[in-house]
């Protein structure tokens, strides 16, 4: 393969970092670098997901479940390829694309990303997500240099050899030894259409033994008359056919477990082998689709296909999804937001929220308050949290429902149930603290007045001079140093927490000192001191706000620190106990 000497570079250097870290005692960072069993260089293997019939099947859900399938032997590196021409999802309304996930490196991407890191617990990279944006801007960029050298530029072969150089100088850089493509959207689409024929090119370039293709399809049950139809697949399969894409393994999406007649039919009529039709049956959580995956044998098949033998052990996994299935405890969060109508809009919040009661035993139940309900008179803050264990206010961005979400913090804060802010959520904790402890009865943030006398809440500096929306905004992963003795360092064991950002505005810092002088404390702040990162109230059960977002770094098997507190004060507060096991 054209990558084997830089892989083997790549090597060369991780082993050299290895050799350093192990002398400088980090354990963990050392077991990660190690190297992976039956890895050779230049021999990556490649995965590529596709879907059809209708979108929101769980492409992203399939694709993490085969990834967490294989990382504990191979280092999998998920790449993800949208057919919008927005260069990334950062300036998308939340109604439009669902949540922005953000990365370490700061890169904003697609929410399926979020299923990628918790299933395979790794960290992304920004490149890894392409669209069809980046993918044209690439050229233009590179016809206006006249790199082409007066051709005619054209989707093929032009477009589609940027495309596969991409994803091949990825599986280069990372050294990966497996590398799993989701493609967005559904088979037959004009705006993913490229990425299929890249993927088709691709098998005649790394060779049929280092490729397969995963393809779900819905297999609807008609009530009327009491049967999966197998028609739509059979159907959306023969236009993958016809566009040069033979499926290996077939996926059929269905609300009950696939019936042997309706593997029978996907069988025949769409040329795989019956084994190689996997039942996709809708189930109590998502993180049991590995398991699921596993039992029906789509790990032999691609260990079969690659010649390869991954061992697998999901012994803690499945403890976890028991623990979710049949808690010990049951407590009810409510998520105070204005993004309510779509539950993507929060999608690693929740799985933070169930990470964290998956790991205390509790079963959680969520439910979505609108805060423009709460401030347009439609719903009463009583009526609306009277039943909750626990309150969220989370990320946010204009002045829509923000009255609402201070009732929502206000309401927390008097009635000592247990809360956590989110951004938004902790600038706001200010806004009503100030307001209704510090007696700053007009006291907002510059983002909802710009003209208010008490800016407790301010743009930062270096965002004031920003015209542009895109990849501007204070983001991805700094460094907090925590307060000794509080909460919040407590819970994170540590001095220092390692969190990502996505925000444009911080609490001034002219208000510092009037805020601790009334009680709240500033429990972690940047390592210059100047932004506040943490705050808590020592007089309430538990009552937290972080100007980051610990959701994206939860994994199930790694909650969120401060999502476990939340958790642990919320079975504490109902059950009326002092110690959570």
């Amino acid at each position: 393969m054209p990558h084997k000497k830089t892989a083997q570079k790549a090597r060369k250097r991780k082993a050299s970092q290895v050799s350093k870290r192990q002398s400088s005692g980090s354990i963990q960072a050392v077991k990660a670098e190690l190297p992976l069993q039956q890895h050779k260089p230049g021999a990556t293997k490649w995965i590529i997901t596709t879907g059809g019939v209708v979108s929101g099947i769980g492409k992203g859900t399939a694709t993490a479940s085969i990834g967490k399938l294989l990382s504990r032997n191979f280092k999998v590196v998920p790449i993800k390829c949208d057919g919008y021409l927005n260069v990334d999802p950062g300036t998308m309304n939340p109604f439009e694309h669902g949540e922005v996930f953000v990365l370490e490196d700061g890169g904003e991407v697609d929410m399926d990303f979020g299923h990628y890191e918790r299933f395979m617990d790794i960290n992304c990279k920004k490149e890894w997500n392409l669209t069809t944006g980046k993918i044209f801007d690439s050229i233009i960029r590179k016809e206006r240099q006249g790199l082409f050298l007066g051709k005619t530029v054209q989707v093929i072969p032009h477009i589609t050899n940027e495309i596969k150089a991409k994803w091949m100088d990825i599986a280069q850089t990372e050294s990966a030894d497996v590398v799993t493509i989701e493609i967005g959207g559904t088979i037959g689409d004009i705006e993913n259409s490229w990425f299929i024929e890249a993927a088709r090119q691709l098998k005649n370039e790394v060779g049929h033994e280092n490729i397969l293709y995963v393809h779900l399809s819905y297999v609807p049950f008609v009530k009327s008359i009491g049967q999966q139809k197998t028609k739509p697949a059979q159907r959306d399969i023969e236009t993958l056919r016809s566009l040069g894409i033979l499926p290996d393994i077939i996926i059929g999406r269905s609300e009950e477990e696939l019936t042997k007649d309706s593997k029978q039919k996907i069988s025949l009529f769409c040329d795989v082998p019956e084994e190689a039709v996997i039942s996709g049956k809708d189930i109590e959580t998502i993180y049991e689709v590995p398991i699921m995956f596993e039992e029906q044998g789509l790990l032999a098949l691609l260990a079969k296909r690659f010649s390869f033998h991954p061992q697998k052990d999901l012994t803690e996994w499945r403890k976890l999804i028991s623990s979710i299935k049949m808690p010990k405890y049951r407590v009810k969060v409510a998520i105070c937001g204005k993004y309510t109508a779509l539950n993507d809009s929060y999608a690693s919040l929740i799985e933070a929220i169930r990470h964290a009661g998956a790991n205390l035993n509790c079963g959680v139940d969520i439910t979505f308050i609108e805060t423009t309900d709460i401030e347009g008179g439609k719903l009463t803050v009583d009526s609306a949290l009277h039943s909750a264990d626990a309150i969220i206010v989370p990320i946010g961005f204009g002045s829509r429902g923000v009255e609402g979400k201070i009732a929502a913090i206000r309401y927390a804060r008097e009635r000592n149930v247990p809360f956590l802010g989110l951004c938004l959520g902790l600038q706001l904790a200010v806004v009503e603290f100030a307001r209704n402890v510090c007696g700053l009865k007009d006291a907002n943030t510059t983002e909802v007045n710009p003209k208010t006398p008490n800016p407790v809440i301010m743009i930062l500096p270096e965002q004031k001079k920003i015209k542009e929306l895109g990849g501007t905004m204070r983001l991805g992963a700094e460094a907090s140093q925590l307060r000794k003795g509080t909460i919040v360092a407590n819970l994170y064991k540590s001095g220092v927490a390692v969190e990502r950002h996505r925000h444009r505005y911080e609490v001034n810092p002219k208000y510092h000192g009037i805020l601790e002088r009334n009680g709240m404390v500033i429990s972690g702040s940047s390592r210059n001191g100047r932004l506040v990162e943490f705050i808590e109230l020592p007089s309430h059960p538990y009552f937290t706000a972080t100007q980051a977002h610990p959701e994206y770094k939860s994994r199930l098997e790694k909650p969120s620190p401060l999502y476990y507190g939340l958790i642990r004060a919320a079975i504490a507060r109902k059950y009326r106990i002092k110690t959570v096991s």
